[in-house]
């Protein structure tokens, strides 16, 4: 699979949190998100590992019982199930791979 930049559009999430998938096979999905200023991604977990890479913005991340502040250029890895939540300091920039597939992050 090939895909363009702009083959699928971004569709909101959460408030202030868009998303859309860049690329997928059978056992990931590599998606970018786009993250505002303000908002929060409450905690949560689910059955996916996600690993991801912050291009641009700052963002404090809570995995399981510690805090990182995360910049451009920094990344992470969320086992499966593990409860997580993100504050988002900056406008900011993700690109995260799940896996298994997120059915629901698909076009």
């Amino acid at each position: 699979m090939f895909l363009k930049k702009n083959t699928y559009p971004f569709r909101p999430l959460l408030e202030g949190v868009s998303m859309r998938p860049l690329s997928f096979g059978e056992k990931t999905i590599l998606c970018e998100f786009k993250l505002e200023k303000g908002h929060k991604l409450p905690a949560h977990s689910h059955p996916y590992e996600q690993t991801g890479y912050l291009i641009s913005g700052m963002l404090n991340f809570r995995i399981a019982e510690e805090w990182f502040s995360a910049n451009p250029g920094d990344s992470w890895c969320i086992a499966e199930n593990v409860e997580h939540e993100v504050e988002i300091l900056e406008d900011a920039v993700v690109f995260e791979l799940f896996s298994p597939v997120r059915l629901d992050y698909l076009p």
